[in-house]
């Protein structure tokens, strides 16, 4: 019915980093569209706790936080594991997680560009994997990979300045891989009824970027919109990719960037 079309009830979704900057407005939306919800990531006492909040606050049945270390497969595949053995089975996958490594390329060591690479696209290649090993065993499922503007287009030095920030290589190119990833499993899987898309989130500084207010205006400026995001900017979007709204789309990476990568 087209009265419940956005409606998540009886889907179980597992969001990496769902009580992260940008994963806790994203988290609270599927809640409030009625998920069952499992929130993992590395600190695992920050999703229990957050998830908690969301359980009470929506009344859900199922709202759980949890530890996936995403360069530890076995930490990967007992989570995923025990949310089986609960749940009876995986809906929704949204790989949020990343860590990055900072650096100039010149000076940038080979340990640091692999732990870069290791903290976006491995990370979600290994999440995704053993995801999809049930996905195919229920014939359907629904994957939404977080990438970045910086994976479509590069950064704009001119706008860090002095500040002291910058976007590594590292991370761009990774984020670049998780949207050709997106692609390769939308392609190879849709005939078993599993979908794959990427949302390529714009300039979302964290709070502690935001402190530096020369940087924030510099970034600002560079926008069509004229303003930074904010993460309630994603809960749309992430609910519409989540839900039945979306059941023909895939393959697909969507810019929500305030019109940054429009120029």
């Amino acid at each position: 019915m087209i009265d419940n079309i956005f409606s998540l009830k009886n889907k179980t979704i597992v969001i990496t980093g769902g009580a992260g900057h940008l994963g806790k407005a994203m988290s609270e939306a599927l809640a409030a569209f009625g998920a069952n919800l499992f929130i993992v990531g590395y600190d695992e006492d920050k999703n229990k706790k957050y998830a908690m909040n969301l359980k009470d606050k929506y009344k859900l049945d199922v709202c759980i936080g949890g530890n996936i270390d995403l360069k530890d497969e076995d930490s990967i595949k007992i989570q995923l594991a025990n949310i089986i053995d609960k749940t009876g089975k995986i809906d929704i996958l949204i790989n949020n997680a990343a860590f990055s490594c900072a650096g100039k390329v010149e000076n940038m060591t080979n340990d640091d560009w692999c732990k870069g690479i290791d903290g976006t696209i491995n990370g979600v290649f290994r999440v995704t994997k053993y995801t999809l090993q049930q996905m195919i065993k229920q014939q359907y499922g629904n994957i939404i990979n977080i990438a970045s503007m910086y994976g479509m287009v590069a950064p704009d030095s001119r706008i860090y300045g002095n500040s002291g920030f910058n976007n590594p290589a590292n991370y761009g190119a990774g984020k670049a891989a998780i949207i050709q990833f997106t692609k390769y499993l939308a392609t190879t899987y849709g005939n078993k009824n599993i979908r794959a898309n990427s949302i390529s989130p714009g300039p979302f500084p964290s709070c502690e970027v935001q402190k530096n207010k020369e940087f924030i205006k510099n970034l600002s400026s560079k926008n069509p919109l004229g303003r930074i995001g904010r993460p309630e900017d994603l809960q749309g979007i992430i609910v519409l990719l989540a839900s039945d709204a979306s059941s023909y789309l895939t393959g697909q990476n969507i810019a929500v960037d305030g019109g940054w990568t429009a120029w």
